[in-house]
């Protein structure tokens, strides 16, 4: 019998396996584990040797082959589950194979390492922190905690003053320490020249010291000083060696280099010094040792998809999975080919999108289950054009007995719910955002809106109040609460008091702040006014639009250079959100050239404060393309295939952008199981400016046969309407559609399918508080976009009752009445 040394055995000792690693040959055939596996499944559960990369398609069942591994290298006591560590990205994908792992072996199961890579380092560095001089108790700070280390380092520093933000420090800290870069190394390759260096420096270094000096670790402090930990202390490193025999990694493409580098350290030998070692402090060590006296390294096995490799952003080196074989020569190689998701139309244009990477592993998923219907095209005129698409789209497939849970709606960027919001919204559908904010409750279109608000109605103070230091212009809470006692001591109001602030003695940079707001915000209310002309003709004619109201409020207030100017990553994004809301208020002036301000608020605030609707069948989840990834759903919506948005248009002066971004493509077609939709539209707001479109390059690398462009008549499509419109981008052009307005104007989701019909309007995205508006079955209506039409029933109570109209030219749609634009006729 020979007895190993168990860690998290009390005893210390188990007796060990006869066999840790064999040579390469598969386990004995027969194996239960192997039953209802197709070939190149059961090939990868019953390969032994060092290392084995499986390249698992999208849905080709890599789960299952884990944990079938994992349970046949137990049951034939190959391995005691305490020589497996297997190792995943979330806590949900580890608890999903434990389970899966115990419900194949039950008790047996009991004692492997099923946990991510933060789990795994947390266990290893409680019981180790003395080396490392961390006391056993160690707090983990998560993303806030580092925040707030970090903001009260930048006051201190005063670094704020050169553009540092606790989010941009934080991001770079977290880049370095992902590459295996502490302070010190990064000081030794830093531009001492450069201030902004400097300073960084000096913050990192701080941050460093409070760090230590309060025992914590931040969350990329575990991965890497477990690796320091397993360099700098080998006798260490030996005993987790010796104890892991079996080492398994999911999605190994979406490891960055500290990921790489510890399940490098994992699988390293065991010196024949380091054994000898070992057993002279009474380590029983026989049953793992090879002929040279050594320990040979774990065998590794990982899964992954170089097709599915989409955070680069986060720090995800592909190269680790595409140069796998190199690293680990002689490893065998698997493919999981066969699909058991999606129907095989969906399938041939993944395929075809994804051949277009180079650098990669080739493979061809299939599917036994059909060719399934064809992919769905639509190009829109608008972006509520394309919502309402989406909307109808969804409408049916719900009617034809599909639940609002099995459908969800996928995007580049989060700035593109807003239309959908609004549609989904107005059309009485339930849906949520996964993984984000709805677009009216993000912060910064809250202060955005919180501008126009104090603009409108002056004695709002709560909007006030958020843009005071909004960007930061020095005024804290003591001024903020010396502006209000002020006010109320000499009867003022909030605004009258900031226009007054040079009367309370706050010194001369603060006192300017707030008078130089207070200035931006009454020129804007000027801008509001109407010509004599307009005053005697009771119409709002010769006041400025609202989206100039908005632009110039945006510029003056610094609000949106704050975001453009940041280092935070997530600023780029809100900067786009910014910049959506800014293209809402233009295709508001379009479509109201009479409304003023306060129907744009009173607009905006209809749709924030819809009810969240309920239905049985659950709700419609839309979220962006990284969200989606390891979902599926049994209808996918992939909107928004446009130049600048899929391909991102940052991606193009990276490189590997429009590589990576590719994939996002692939990742979102392969999420679909039976019904794919793909869409554009032909304008689309960039920058806050509506212009002309470009179709996706991407559009063009699906075979036509597998698409069915719905489009409506006219001119939605070109070459004398033989050839989707969608397709006549050409790589290296400007775009293809024309950009004359009659042209566009022809062009709408609303056009009846019947022949030789054409409409001028195109779906708006309005609203309108209809009040106590009732409607019963049999009612005629008038709609803003859809023309007339009659009410077949009415659904749901008070504020959430629903009208199932049919209309005469649009169809059957469903509105929410409280503010659909309906009247009845």
């Amino acid at each position: 019998m020979t007895l190993i040394l168990d860690p998290d055995d009390p005893a210390g000792w188990r007796e060990a396996p006869a066999a840790s690693v064999a040579s390469g040959a598969p386990a004995a055939s027969g194996n239960r584990f192997t039953e209802g596996l197709n070939p190149e499944q059961r090939e990868a559960v019953e390969y032994r040797g060092q290392a084995l990369l499986i390249v698992a398609g999208a849905g080709s069942g890599k789960t299952r082959v884990l944990t079938h591994r994992i349970a046949g290298l137990i049951d034939s006591r190959e391995a005691w589950p305490s020589q497996i560590l297997a190792i995943t990205f979330t806590n949900k994908a580890a608890a999903e194979m434990r389970e899966r792992v115990e419900s194949l072996l039950g008790e047996g199961a009991s004692g492997m390492w099923i946990s991510t890579f933060h789990s795994a380092c947390v266990r290893i560095l409680r019981r180790e922190a003395e080396a490392i001089g961390l006391s056993s108790t160690f707090t983990i700070y998560d993303s806030a905690d580092t925040r707030t280390v970090l903001k009260r380092i930048i006051k201190e520093l005063d670094a704020d003053t050169m553009g540092f933000t606790p989010a941009s420090a934080q991001s770079k800290i977290s880049k370095l320490k992902n590459e295996l870069s502490d302070v010190e190394s990064y000081a030794r390759n830093a531009n001492m020249n450069d201030p902004q260096e400097v300073m960084f420096l000096e913050i990192f270094r701080q941050y460093t010291r409070r760090l230590r000096a309060a025992s914590a670790l931040d969350f990329d402090d575990l991965i890497a000083e477990t690796v320091y930990l397993f360099r700098a202390f080998p006798n260490v490193a030996s005993l987790y060696q010796r104890r892991f025999r079996h080492i398994l990694v999911d999605e190994y493409q979406d490891t960055n280099h500290a990921q790489y580098s510890l399940i490098r350290e994992f699988t390293q030998p065991v010196s024949p010094e380091r054994v000898a070692e070992m057993g002279e402090h009474g380590f029983n060590i026989r049953g793992v040792v090879d002929s040279t006296g050594g320990i040979p390294g774990a065998s590794l096995t990982v899964v992954g998809d170089s097709d599915q490799s989409i955070y680069a952003f986060r720090g995800a080196d592909i190269r680790n999975i595409s140069e796998f074989e190199r690293d680990f020569p002689g490893a065998k190689v698997v493919l999981l080919e066969q699909n058991y998701r999606s129907t095989q139309n969906i399938l041939s244009a993944a395929n075809a999108v994804i051949s277009n990477n180079f650098d990669r592993k080739d493979k061809k998923l299939w599917t036994a289950v059909g060719d399934g219907e064809k992919i769905t095209g639509y190009t829109g005129y608008t972006a509520h054009d394309e919502a309402q698409f989406v909307a109808d789209e969804i409408e049916a497939l719900h009617r034809a007995g599909v639940a609002y849970r099995d459908m969800a709606v996928f995007y580049r960027t989060n700035a593109q719910t807003r239309a959908l919001e609004e549609i989904f919204v107005r059309s009485a559908l339930p849906y949520r955002v996964v993984g984000g904010t709805k677009f009216y409750e993000r912060a910064e279109i809250k202060d955005a809106m919180a501008y126009l608000i104090s603009v409108a109605n002056p004695l709002d103070e709560l909007a006030l109040r958020r843009i005071l230091n909004t960007p930061k212009r020095g005024i804290g809470p003591a001024t903020e609460t010396a502006l209000s006692g002020f006010a109320e001591a000499n009867g003022l109001t909030f605004r009258e008091a900031m226009r007054s602030a040079d009367a309370l003695g706050l010194g001369p940079k603060v006192t300017g702040a707030i008078m130089t707001l207070a200035t931006v915000l009454d020129e804007a209310a000027a801008m509001l006014v109407p010509s004599s002309a307009g005053v005697a003709a009771g119409t709002n004619e010769g006041a400025s639009k609202v989206s100039d109201v908005l632009v110039f409020l945006l510029e003056r207030s610094g609000l949106i250079d704050a975001l453009r100017n940041s280092r935070d990553p997530q600023d780029e994004t809100r900067a786009e959100n910014v910049d959506e809301l800014v293209a809402q208020t233009r295709d508001f002036d379009r479509d109201n050239p009479l409304a003023t301000l306060v129907d744009f608020l009173t607009q905006v605030s209809l749709v924030a404060a819809a009810d969240e609707l309920d239905d049985a069948s659950g709700t419609v989840s839309l979220m962006t393309l990284h969200t989606a990834k390891g979902l599926e759903y049994h209808a996918v919506f992939l909107t928004g295939l446009e130049e600048g948005l899929l391909p991102h248009q940052m991606s193009a002066s990276e490189p590997g952008g429009p590589a990576e971004e590719r994939r996002l493509f692939y990742v979102g077609i392969t999420r679909a199981r039976q019904r794919l939709f793909i869409s554009l539209a032909m304008s689309r707001a960039q920058f806050g400016e509506v212009a002309v479109a470009m179709p996706s390059r991407y559009l063009q690398e699906i075979p036509e046969g597998l698409v069915d462009w719905k489009q409506s008549p006219g001119m939605a499509t070109s070459r004398g309407g033989t050839r989707p419109r969608a397709l006549n981008a050409r790589p290296g052009q400007g775009g293809a559609w024309g950009t004359r307005d009659r042209d566009l104007e022809r062009f709408s989701v609303t056009a009846s399918a019947k022949p030789k019909a054409e409409w001028a309007n195109r779906v708006t995205g309005t609203v309108r508080d209809n009040g106590d508006l009732t409607l019963e079955a049999g009612d005629r209506i008038r709609h803003v976009d859809f023309g007339e039409g009659r009410v077949n029933q009415v659904t749901g109570e008070g504020t959430k009752r629903i009208a199932h109209v049919s209309f005469d030219t649009a169809g059957q749609k469903k509105l929410l009445i409280k503010i659909a634009p309906i009247e009845k006729l």
